[in-house]
């Protein structure tokens, strides 16, 4: 496994929400990083969330200008997962399906160095079964960066059955490298971060469903009464509707019925109010 020494140019699959977010920390920690997606609108859209966040950055005096404009050339776009070949790490951030990511990582197993960490920025799938599409499963970790990656602070570490050491240990060392903090989760279904976040959002949603509260007082009552930043129904939203019930389906197969879905988080879905990135899911969003 390579140190972190070593590691000069770092490949993110995705360039969606997450992947950009990672590909941005990366850069502006210095790296070279190659970012990947299945399609050139893709990336391009991915480029634009980078400066729109950066932009956000300089104007809040976190970044330079400078900073924030030699973080974008550090970036590097392209369709062709073969274009990551040469990276000294990677982590994937693709859609989140099983399928998908196993198949991703059996291509990414068969070209990149044998000494390259490979890790996934899954939230809620199991690291052992992404591994086991590999060759050599002890270099797949679990790098569960939260959302917005360049604003949260914390990384979700998670082991799989067959993870060596020094994959976990690069994985903790690359995460203080961009100035995160870390927290370590063997490979349980949803980890620590979800096992636990999405039954209290799916709660939330049901007490609203079931008139508990206005959606205002609910969310009002969580954040005074137990000093969180943002109530169940804001932060729904703010994750997308479509991913906390992806996320709750998921926990719902491997754990039982304590994690059913909310029936109103299924209709929201169905009706395509997702959250702030539609414009409207709980609240109404600009």
């Amino acid at each position: 496994m390579r140190s972190l020494d070593s590691v000069e140019r770092i490949g993110v699959v995705g360039a969606g929400t997450m992947g950009s977010g990672i590909a941005q920390v990366c850069a502006t920690a210095g790296y070279d990083v190659s970012m990947r997606d299945v399609k050139a609108e893709f990336i391009e859209r991915g480029f634009d969330t980078v400066e729109g966040s950066l932009s956000k950055l300089v104007d809040n005096e976190r970044l330079t200008r400078e900073e924030a404009d030699d973080a974008t050339a550090r970036i590097e776009g392209t369709t062709d997962l073969a274009d990551l070949a040469d990276c000294d790490l990677v982590v994937e951030a693709a859609v989140e399906e099983m399928d998908v990511k196993k198949d991703v990582f059996a291509d990414l197993d068969g070209m990149v160095d044998d000494d390259v960490l490979l890790a996934t920025n899954t939230s809620t799938l199991s690291i052992t079964t992404i591994a086991s599409a590999t060759e050599n499963p002890g270099r797949v970790v679990g790098l569960h960066f939260m959302n917005p990656v360049p604003v949260m602070k914390g990384v979700e570490v998670v082991v799989g059955e067959k993870t060596d050491p020094a994959a976990v240990a690069l994985a903790h060392d690359l995460s203080e490298a961009l100035d995160k903090e870390t927290w370590e989760s063997d490979d349980k279904p949803g980890f620590v971060t979800n096992r636990i976040l999405m039954p209290w959002i799916n709660e939330g949603i049901r007490a609203y469903d079931e008139g508990v509260a206005t959606k205002e007082d609910l969310d009002r009552g969580m954040t005074l009464g137990t000093n969180v930043p943002m109530g169940p129904l804001a932060l729904a939203d703010h994750i997308g509707l479509d991913v906390c019930l992806h996320a709750t389906e998921t926990l719902h197969e491997e754990l039982g019925d304590r994690y059913k879905p909310a029936y109103l988080l299924k209709r929201k879905v169905d009706a395509g109010d997702l959250g702030k990135k539609t414009g409207k899911g709980f609240y109404e969003y600009d």
